[in-house]
């Protein structure tokens, strides 16, 4: 055990050597690797950011149905029970207008508005979720919404959850880019990794023959090259963290000023430690195996003459 540790540790003071003495080479291949790394990284963390907007929406498709501004509350009671008694409504909820005077006033921003109006501009409401049913689609709540739209204190019914429905399709579409994207990169660093260590291979060729003639297994030899290679992919890894880190708080500085116009305080936020883990062992990774590929690709043409 302790001759198996000795020569990982020879073998990891080894690629740290490969990486001191082409130091040049080494930050540039790593920051290409940064770069490339990022802009998947930067995606993931701009879609985990947006979806605080829409956790807080509902994805489920309902209908607020508006009374009539002088609509008495004995209107509001009778559509209310029209409303249950409708098979295709699954839940009605009733909002009056002091209730939806509230929950303006709540909302940042326009407490001062509320405040300095005479009197409650705002309906009696009810929101309406339609119930599930198979084959339910957009036509279905369009027709429903056309009906209730023709009963009696009814002034106006809007389909809401559209949007969010919308905002759900684009965030996946969206994440599939991104993967899309890293799959496509993750090909190009396996590229560069394997170029990398296969001009390390030809450079030390006469020394992998020297040490094959000398009793050298395979393993020996092949080890510091899957080091060096994992070394340069976890390099990468932290530069494409530290250009993400960079480029949100960037970012962010824009973005605060739009979010506040918005009377919002929305930022976009960095990936959670766990996620940033991720990326760098996601590197060192690729790393490793394009040095797997290229070693197992090269190292068999070199035998001792």
């Amino acid at each position: 055990m302790r001759t198996w540790l000795r020569q990982h540790r020879q073998a990891i003071a080894a690629a740290f050597g490969k990486l001191a003495a082409q130091k040049s080479a080494a930050l540039l291949n790593a920051l290409v690797i940064g770069i490339a790394l990022s802009l998947p990284a930067g995606g993931y963390a701009v879609l985990f950011s947006l979806r605080q907007v829409t956790l807080g929406a509902t994805l489920e498709p309902q209908l607020s149905v508006f009374l009539r501004a002088e609509a008495k509350r004995a209107e509001a009671d009778a559509l209310g029970a029209r409303l249950k008694g409708d098979a295709r409504v699954g839940e009605a909820r009733f909002v009056s207008r002091e209730q939806a005077l509230k929950e303006l006033q709540a909302t940042e921003g326009l407490a001062e508005v509320v405040a300095a109006l005479n009197r409650n501009p705002l309906p009696d409401a009810f929101v309406v979720r339609p119930k599930a049913a198979p084959g339910a689609d957009g036509a279905s709540l369009d027709a429903l919404a056309r009906d209730l739209r023709a009963l009696p204190g009814v002034a106006h019914v809007q389909v809401d959850s559209a949007w969010a429905r919308r905002l759900g399709a684009l965030a996946g579409t969206a994440r599939l880019a991104v993967a899309l994207l890293a799959a496509l990169l993750a090909f190009g660093l396996v590229a560069i990794t394997f170029n990398t260590i296969r001009l390390q291979i030809l450079t030390q060729r006469a020394e992998i023959e020297i040490s094959k003639l000398i009793g050298a297994t395979d393993a020996f030899i092949r080890r510091p090259f899957f080091y060096l290679g994992a070394l340069q992919g976890l390099t990468g890894g932290l530069l494409a963290l530290a250009i993400l880190g960079g480029s949100l708080a960037a970012l962010n500085v824009g973005v605060a000023e739009l979010a506040a116009s918005y009377g919002s305080g929305f930022r976009l936020t960095f990936l959670a430690p766990g996620d940033a883990l991720a990326v760098v062992l996601f590197s060192a990774g690729l790393g490793w195996f394009g040095a797997y590929l290229s070693v197992s690709r090269y190292l068999l043409e070199i035998e001792p003459k």
